[in-house]
């Protein structure tokens, strides 16, 4: 059994066509219907004047008068009643004595009969008008008296057949719908071109779907918690979602509605890829807390309508990569190491079955001394854990790339010092980065070294990296935190991360971070200092 299919209701362009439609059609029979009351009240009060300014001409005529005193007034004035009403356009012009008894007609079988209508007031000297229907059926009238010598001699009417007004509306009106036509078909016209165009703004959906989509849109927006940002042909924000305001650290919807991107207070390369007309995929940037995925698309359509811009936050992931090198790079010491280990334990093996057992266990011994001094230089040195763990892991790694790395005698951070916002992850990710960027200066150069300087004073922590590099040009001190620059050649996952990262670390806790041409052994190369506030060390007053 088939279901019927119910109509689907008409787009929101067709409604709004019909109800145009209609109210155009109203109007226009509105104002035809107005035109054709008022042109026929027009008409009557045109005709009462012309009949009444033909009959008054009549009763002031001298010639009239004379007619009048023959013994045969009708042989005198048929003739030119006749006249007048040809040229003066009238149905008939009667002229009668004071009793009535008409002296002219049209039809000259009335003349001698009494004229229907009322006399009175024109006997009595007064001119009057009326709607009367006579011997030539109804009809619009005027009765004046003919007067001499102030007595009443006679009396005189005019007279246009009602059917003769009507004709002459309707003449009118035919003009008047004819032109009320012409305006509606011009209208619908006009409408329909208006609502074509808004049926493919709103691609044909009634405005019941419109609302749909409205609430669906609505609510997508705000249920996705990746950031949304759309901007319009100049570049002002026209849609920001509740992600996209958290992760750009804007205020309110509305304060950032209309706002032009320059205006956000965002980081120069984020407003840069923002401003971008080219599409961005997959970019990395920061802002001041977080590493932001970015990728923008401009609006289809032809000219430039705006841009789309999806922002992912990648802060844990990239923090989790970069824990990942850490623990690749500590693979690959171990492994290195494991093949030293072996190189040396077939060398003491070498030296036992040569019988020279003294000499085995000599170098042996070294080496254990060797390995054992540079551990307990770094746990004397930094008691916190993870800090140690990082420093024996990129000493191997270091050594590994022919750069030694070495711990200050000035260092000295105990275990426990750290306050609870300050955590290890992020010690980590300025430490590490720091010591990893020297140690790509230091290689390849000579004597490479790279001194690492841990300490603690009353209110705040130092981190300080030198290496033996070539430094870092004063023009690019600031450049060099900045995400994307390097003076190296970029490898496959690009470079100029790593500063950039501590530095957003570092303005995080409210730290400084400077860098200045290094003193190691004379060599020049460059100098990262950190410096982090202990907040509880400060809260306690010290």
């Amino acid at each position: 059994m088939r279901v019927p299919r119910l109509p689907r209701p008409r787009s929101l362009a067709g409604q709004l066509f019909a109800m145009q439609a209609v109210l155009i059609a109203l109007v226009v029979a509105g104002y035809a219907l107005f035109t054709y009351v008022s042109d026929q009240r027009q008409a009557d009060d045109a005709a009462v004047r012309q009949v009444t300014a033909v009959a008054r001409s009549i009763a002031d005529a001298p010639s009239v008068r004379s007619a009048i005193h023959t013994s045969d007034p009708s042989a005198a004035l048929e003739p030119y009643a006749l006249q007048v009403m040809r040229d003066a356009d009238v149905d008939f012009v009667t002229i009668m004595n004071p009793d009535g008894i008409r002296w002219t007609h049209p039809d000259r079988r009335q003349i001698g009969k009494r004229f229907l209508g009322r006399i009175d007031p024109a006997v009595h000297g007064h001119t009057f008008t009326e709607t009367y229907t006579g011997t030539l059926g109804p009809s619009v009238r005027a009765v004046t008296p003919v007067e001499e010598n102030g007595r009443v001699i006679g009396l005189v009417s005019a007279g246009i057949r009602v059917e003769a007004i009507s004709a002459r509306v309707q003449d009118q009106v035919t003009a008047l719908l004819g032109v009320a036509g012409g305006t509606l078909l011009l209208g619908a016209v006009g409408t329909y071109v208006v609502n074509a165009r808004l049926r493919r703004h709103t691609h044909g959906m009634n405005a019941a779907e419109l609302s749909r989509m409205h609430d669906y849109h609505q609510a997508a927006l705000h249920a996705v918690r990746e950031g949304l940002l759309m901007l319009d042909g100049q570049y002002k924000v026209a849609l920001i979602n509740d992600g996209g305001r958290e992760l750009l650290g804007v205020g309110p919807e509305e304060d950032a509605i209309g706002r032009s991107v320059a205006d956000l207070g965002l980081p120069a390369p984020l407003t840069g890829a923002l401003l971008s007309s080219q599409p961005r995929v997959d970019e990395v940037h920061l802002t001041a807390t977080r590493v932001l995925m970015v990728n923008t698309s401009p609006v289809s359509g032809g000219e430039r309508r705006g841009t789309v811009v999806t922002l992912r936050d990648v802060t844990e992931l990239q923090s989790l990569m970069g824990e990942l090198d850490s623990e690749r790079g500590f693979t690959q010491a171990l492994r290195s190491q494991a093949h030293e280990a072996a190189n040396r334990l077939h060398t003491v093996v070498s030296l036992i079955e040569l019988g020279r057992a003294g000499e085995a266990v000599a170098f042996a011994t070294a080496e254990l001394e060797l390995a054992q001094a540079l551990t307990d230089q770094v746990v004397a040195a930094v008691g916190e854990p993870v800090l140690a763990a990082l420093l024996l892991g990129k000493t191997a790694q270091a050594n590994e790339r022919g750069v030694e790395l070495v711990v200050s005698p000035d260092s000295r951070l105990d275990d426990g010092l750290f306050p609870e916002g300050l955590s290890a992850r992020d010690l980590v990710t300025i430490l590490g980065n720091l010591i990893d960027n020297a140690v790509d200066a230091a290689q390849g150069s000579a004597g490479a070294r790279v001194s690492v300087t841990l300490y603690a004073t009353d209110t705040e922590l130092v981190l300080r990296v030198s290496d033996t590099g070539p430094g870092v040009d004063p023009a690019h001190a600031e450049l060099v935190f900045q995400r994307g620059f390097s003076t190296k050649p970029a490898g496959p996952g690009g470079r100029g991360l790593g500063l950039a990262l501590v530095r957003q670390a570092v303005t995080r806790h409210e730290g400084t971070l400077t860098v200045a041409e290094s003193d190691e052994d004379g060599e020049g190369g460059a100098m990262f200092e950190v410096r982090l506030p202990l907040r509880s060390a400060v809260g306690d007053g010290r």
